[in-house]
């Protein structure tokens, strides 16, 4: 059963801007590992995080860098999560998150699915 669906769209060029203007903000809002990564594909994981925070109904107080997009083999990506954002996920009963991401046109877009077991 799905329990909650988010979708969210960045424009990559004032997410850059962003984030040159604070280098700190990429801390707070991202993992070790997302920090290197280009700047079109940033912008899609904090899409990703947007949109997951919204299908778990934006509760206040997760933290950006409890959840994180990682690849598997073929290049699909998957949502992984820990702290707030998984005692949330599990406060609704979902045992799946389901994401997709998508940057072209200088937009950055995510949908994530979550779905209980």
């Amino acid at each position: 059963m799905i329990v909650g669906v988010g979708i969210d769209v960045v424009d990559i060029d004032r997410f850059t801007q962003r984030m040159e203007a604070n280098p700190r903000l990429a801390e707070r809002l991202f993992t070790a590992d997302e920090r290197g990564l280009r700047p079109e594909s940033m912008a899609a994981r904090f899409a990703a995080k947007e949109a997951l925070a919204k299908a778990l109904g934006a509760p206040v107080g997760l933290r950006w860098t409890d959840a994180w997009v990682v690849r598997d083999s073929t290049g699909r990506p998957h949502l992984r999560t820990q702290g707030t954002v998984r005692a949330r996920a599990d406060e609704l009963g979902v045992a799946h998150l389901h994401v997709s991401l998508s940057h072209d046109a200088g937009i950055a877009s995510a949908t994530v699915i979550a779905e209980s077991g």
